[in-house]
């Protein structure tokens, strides 16, 4: 019998090309999380290299557990694993509440090594309470990753130090200008493969325009080791602090979702179904990925939904294929060199193409909510006061300014408050009370002569 696509094992110059493929798709999303945490932090070009290097380091890991699998870890499919989104928000309200700004990596890093080893503990039960988390909760909840990282980009194309002379000159807005019209164009009449690393061409577009006007900075790179190790707990021992604690695991929970969200579909697309049992070890791959990361200090490790789209767009199924991209990473990852290159990408560079990664999150979101029912009053309640209740530490930063310290390492975080929101509204609305509850149809809540909830409207007024 004939091995499954999945599992078919294509020849090295092919296999080689397309696990390139996969990782230039992901390369950005990647780098993306260990930028926003390092500068928030502060750290020097070298210490920001070395964690990029080791955050691709261990998202090839993660990648290669999934893939290949080690008895019930891993879910054998064509999936790729790297460090998610949904813990950056979280990760720089840690670093905004630690005076001691070298304590935030070993914080964060502890954090992370506990929601992983709860969630591997978790998953089996886990792959069993997706109901829980339906397209009204996790949509919402993507949605508001995306929201909560734009400010990041926005900050981005205005320069790098907020103390500068130059932050927010039109030569910085420029280049962020730039760079975003050239990775739109890019996406608009180019096919492919070129379509696929529109991203990353921006960024090497927008770093040689930079040139001229002196923002370019080559030191990251000459002053790199071509070869190098990510050494185990290079910023500190971890330390453990249960609001940090608490607060990566919500994000485990988000990132747990999202991945079951993706094997499903990723089952479908390679004709190979994804059943409770394939999920189960899907879970534990990424939450085993998750712990073992801190070692080598990386991140909290989940699915790459952008891969998904790849797989589906070229039809290539093996797992072997992505495998190979996982071994790319790892390569990457052990040579500081490779990581120091995107140390070189202006700041406003990195600005104008986070617009489009970190609005493709929101717009992800949307596209989920799209499929949730929202003309169902309920749904439309929950997503709107979850939105809501994420939003706040976006557009008022000092809400919880009475809060304690350690509290608001959870509130500051819009992503694990809407989170958490959403889950329990969810809970209320469609798991709570009578069975027979009618949910009323909101198609056009505000028109005129509508009534809602059976309420009349009033008359109205002279």
């Amino acid at each position: 019998m004939a091995d499954h696509p999945v599992d078919e094992k294509l020849p090295a110059l092919k296999m080689a090309t397309t696990g390139l493929q996969h990782v230039a798709a992901m390369y950005a999303g990647v780098v993306a999380p260990p930028l926003i945490v390092g500068a928030a932090i502060g750290l020097t070009a070298g210490d920001l290299t070395f964690l990029t290097g080791a955050c691709l380091f261990t998202a090839g890991l993660a990648t290669l557990l999934q893939t290949l699998g080690i008895w019930k870890i891993g879910a054998r499919l064509p999936f790729v694993n790297g460090v998610t989104f949904a813990g950056v928000a979280p990760m720089t309200a840690i670093v905004a509440s630690t005076e001691d700004k070298s304590d935030a990596l070993p914080l964060i890093f502890g954090a992370v090594i506990v929601a992983g080893l709860l969630g591997f503990i978790a998953a089996p039960v886990f792959c069993k309470a997706v109901r829980f988390f339906p397209p009204v909760v996790t949509g919402t909840v993507i949605t508001l990753i995306g929201v909560s990282l734009l400010p990041v980009a926005f900050g981005w194309a205005q320069g790098p130090d907020p103390a500068a002379h130059d932050y927010g000159s039109a030569t910085n807005l420029g280049l962020a200008a730039g760079t975003l019209v050239i990775v739109l164009l890019l996406r608009r009449f180019t096919r492919g493969f070129v379509k696929q690393i529109a991203v990353l061409l921006g960024l090497v577009a927008g770093t040689l325009i930079a040139i001229p006007f002196g923002a370019t900075d080559f030191g990251p790179v000459t002053d790199a080791a071509v070869i190098g190790f990510p050494t185990p707990f290079h910023f500190g021992a971890p330390q453990f602090q249960l609001a940090a604690i608490l607060s990566l695991c919500v994000v485990m929970v988000v990132s747990m979702t999202e991945s079951t969200a993706d094997m499903l579909a990723l089952g479908e697309i390679v004709d190979r179904p994804a059943d409770e049992k394939t999920i189960a070890a899907g879970l534990r791959a990424d939450t085993l990925g998750s712990a073992i990361s801190p070692l080598f200090n990386g991140f909290m490790c989940s699915a790459f939904a952008q891969n998904i789209g790849l797989v589906a767009m070229t039809r290539i199924r093996s797992r072997y294929v992505v495998a190979a991209g996982g071994g790319f990473l790892v390569l990457m990852g052990l040579c500081p060199m490779a990581a120091s290159l995107i140390a070189v990408v202006p700041r406003p560079v990195l600005g104008g193409a986070g617009v489009v990664l970190f609005g493709s999150v929101a717009a992800s979101g949307i596209q989920t909510l799209v499929r949730a029912g929202l003309e169902k009053d309920d749904n439309v309640l929950i997503v709107a006061v979850s939105l809501a209740v994420g939003i706040i530490p976006i557009t008022a930063p000092e809400f919880y300014h009475a809060f304690p310290q350690t509290a608001r390492i959870v509130l500051d975080s819009g992503i694990s408050t809407g989170c958490v929101a959403a889950v329990l509204l969810n809970l209320v609305f469609h798991h709570l009370g009578p069975r027979d509850r009618d949910a009323h149809d909101v198609t056009h809540p505000m028109e005129a002569g509508e009534q809602i909830t059976g309420v009349p409207r009033s008359p109205a007024a002279p």
